[in-house]
């Protein structure tokens, strides 16, 4: 009686770790996406202020399953970042495009974090330098204010 409870209990411990590893196998998130960057930070250069600019950054799934992106969060307010929700099928390509505001003026830096897979994640980083844009689109014509006074 002794080896048959024995017996039973080894079967049920061997078969309780078995089912833990293959949760923990199906549970691995990496095992087979891949996210790949072409670029991982960009420079916008000098850019005038209150005109907004972008970039897309393309990613691309180099591995064997299909890659999703959850969610993409940047450093502040003043980044935004848009993303297609459907997944990037292996081999295949998409895009990240990350677009800020230039109302501050100065040097800006900021970042811009993929999340993906299931608690995956890679960072992108934007830069450059804000100037200061004139008060008026063009210089004001004095010539034009003589005009205006003779008629």
């Amino acid at each position: 009686m002794k080896k048959t409870f024995s017996f039973f209990i080894l079967v049920l411990f061997s078969v309780s770790v078995g089912y833990a590893q293959q949760q923990a196998l199906s549970l691995t998130p990496a095992a087979g996406a891949v996210l790949s960057l072409k670029e991982s930070q960009y420079d916008f250069g000098t850019i005038p202020q209150g005109r907004p600019v972008t970039h897309d950054f393309e990613i691309v799934n180099t591995g064997s399953r299909p890659l999703l992106i959850e969610d993409v969060q940047a450093s502040c307010g003043c980044t935004s970042p848009q993303w297609d929700p459907a997944p990037i099928p292996a081999g295949k390509s998409g895009q990240v495009k990350v677009g800020f505001n230039a109302a501050a003026e100065g040097p800006f830096s900021k970042t811009i974090t993929i999340h993906y897979n299931e608690g995956q994640v890679k960072t992108l980083m934007i830069a450059g330098e804000v100037y200061p844009s004139p008060p008026t689109s063009a210089p004001l014509n004095r010539s034009l204010s003589l005009i205006k006074q003779i008629n």
